[in-house]
Protein backbone atom coordinates (compact mmCIF):
# COMPACT_ATOMS: atom_id res chain seq x y z
CA UNK A 1 0.00 0.00 0.00
CA UNK A 2 1.27 3.26 -1.12
CA UNK A 3 -0.19 6.79 -0.47
CA UNK A 4 0.33 9.38 -3.76
CA UNK A 5 0.36 12.79 -2.81
CA UNK A 6 -0.63 15.06 -5.51
CA UNK A 7 0.06 18.91 -5.44
CA UNK A 8 -2.13 21.56 -7.57
CA UNK A 9 1.00 23.19 -9.39
CA UNK A 10 3.69 21.81 -12.28
CA UNK A 11 7.13 20.38 -11.58
CA UNK A 12 10.38 22.18 -13.28
CA UNK A 13 12.55 24.57 -12.08
CA UNK A 14 10.48 28.09 -13.68
CA UNK A 15 6.92 26.57 -12.29
CA UNK A 16 8.75 26.06 -8.94
CA UNK A 17 10.36 29.57 -8.99
CA UNK A 18 6.75 30.87 -9.29
CA UNK A 19 5.24 28.83 -6.68
CA UNK A 20 7.91 30.52 -4.26
CA UNK A 21 6.84 33.92 -5.15
CA UNK A 22 3.68 32.94 -5.41
CA UNK A 23 3.54 31.86 -2.00
CA UNK A 24 5.44 34.68 -0.76
CA UNK A 25 3.63 37.47 -2.39
CA UNK A 26 0.70 36.43 -2.01
CA UNK A 27 0.23 33.15 0.00
CA UNK A 28 -3.68 33.66 0.91
CA UNK A 29 -4.15 33.11 -2.82
CA UNK A 30 -1.77 30.38 -3.61
CA UNK A 31 -3.49 27.54 -5.53
CA UNK A 32 -2.27 24.18 -3.46
CA UNK A 33 -3.25 24.23 0.20
CA UNK A 34 -1.57 21.05 0.38
CA UNK A 35 1.91 22.47 -0.61
CA UNK A 36 1.00 25.39 1.66
CA UNK A 37 0.19 23.43 4.65
CA UNK A 38 3.16 20.87 3.88
CA UNK A 39 6.21 23.44 2.94
CA UNK A 40 7.06 27.00 3.65
CA UNK A 41 8.32 29.00 0.43
CA UNK A 42 11.49 27.31 0.39
CA UNK A 43 11.35 23.83 2.21
CA UNK A 44 9.46 21.16 3.62
CA UNK A 45 8.37 21.91 7.12
CA UNK A 46 10.05 19.51 9.97
CA UNK A 47 6.62 18.60 11.13
CA UNK A 48 5.67 17.31 8.01
CA UNK A 49 9.00 15.48 7.56
CA UNK A 50 9.04 14.09 11.09
CA UNK A 51 5.31 12.52 10.32
CA UNK A 52 6.61 11.36 6.67
CA UNK A 53 9.24 9.25 8.35
CA UNK A 54 6.79 8.20 11.10
CA UNK A 55 4.07 6.47 8.66
CA UNK A 56 6.22 3.49 7.85
CA UNK A 57 4.06 3.06 4.50
CA UNK A 58 5.54 4.00 1.22
CA UNK A 59 4.37 7.51 0.11
CA UNK A 60 5.30 9.33 -3.46
CA UNK A 61 4.82 12.61 -3.78
CA UNK A 62 3.87 13.96 -7.79
CA UNK A 63 3.29 18.07 -9.50
CA UNK A 64 -0.01 17.34 -11.62
CA UNK A 65 2.27 16.75 -14.44
CA UNK A 66 4.15 14.25 -13.53
CA UNK A 67 0.73 12.31 -11.88
CA UNK A 68 -0.97 12.40 -14.90
CA UNK A 69 1.86 11.40 -17.25
CA UNK A 70 2.89 8.63 -15.16
CA UNK A 71 -1.07 7.33 -14.23
CA UNK A 72 -2.75 8.42 -17.17
CA UNK A 73 -6.01 10.12 -15.20
CA UNK A 74 -6.67 13.59 -13.19
CA UNK A 75 -8.47 14.35 -10.28
CA UNK A 76 -9.29 17.83 -8.86
CA UNK A 77 -5.75 19.35 -7.40
CA UNK A 78 -4.58 18.55 -4.60
CA UNK A 79 -5.57 15.04 -3.93
CA UNK A 80 -4.07 11.99 -1.56
CA UNK A 81 -4.95 8.72 -3.23
CA UNK A 82 -4.12 5.29 -1.75
CA UNK A 83 -2.93 2.59 -4.39
CA UNK A 84 -3.24 -0.92 -3.14
CA UNK A 85 -3.72 -2.66 -6.85
CA UNK A 86 -5.95 0.14 -7.49
CA UNK A 87 -6.34 3.58 -6.69
CA UNK A 88 -8.90 5.08 -4.40
CA UNK A 89 -9.17 8.79 -3.53
CA UNK A 90 -8.42 9.00 0.16
CA UNK A 91 -8.65 12.80 0.26
CA UNK A 92 -10.05 15.13 -2.02
CA UNK A 93 -9.94 18.72 -3.26
CA UNK A 94 -12.46 19.88 -0.87
CA UNK A 95 -10.86 18.47 2.38
CA UNK A 96 -7.75 19.05 1.80
CA UNK A 97 -9.04 22.73 0.71
CA UNK A 98 -10.66 23.22 4.57
CA UNK A 99 -7.82 22.17 6.35
CA UNK A 100 -6.20 25.13 8.09
CA UNK A 101 -3.00 23.92 10.12
CA UNK A 102 -0.46 20.99 9.49
CA UNK A 103 -1.75 19.41 12.56
CA UNK A 104 -4.84 18.98 11.26
CA UNK A 105 -3.98 17.27 8.13
CA UNK A 106 -1.82 15.00 9.59
CA UNK A 107 -4.77 14.16 12.37
CA UNK A 108 -6.68 13.56 9.01
CA UNK A 109 -4.53 11.71 6.92
CA UNK A 110 -3.75 9.38 9.81
CA UNK A 111 -7.79 8.79 10.31
CA UNK A 112 -8.10 8.22 6.87
CA UNK A 113 -5.44 5.69 6.59
CA UNK A 114 -6.88 3.83 9.66
CA UNK A 115 -10.11 3.69 7.81
CA UNK A 116 -8.95 2.05 4.34
CA UNK A 117 -6.07 -0.21 6.06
Amino acid sequence: MTLVFVYNSDSGPISGLLDIGHKILSPGTYQCSLCSLTHDAFSEKEGWRAFRKSVGMPMEFLHRDEFEEKYGISHPYPVILIKNGDMRVLMKKEEIDGIETLEQLIETVRKAMNKNA
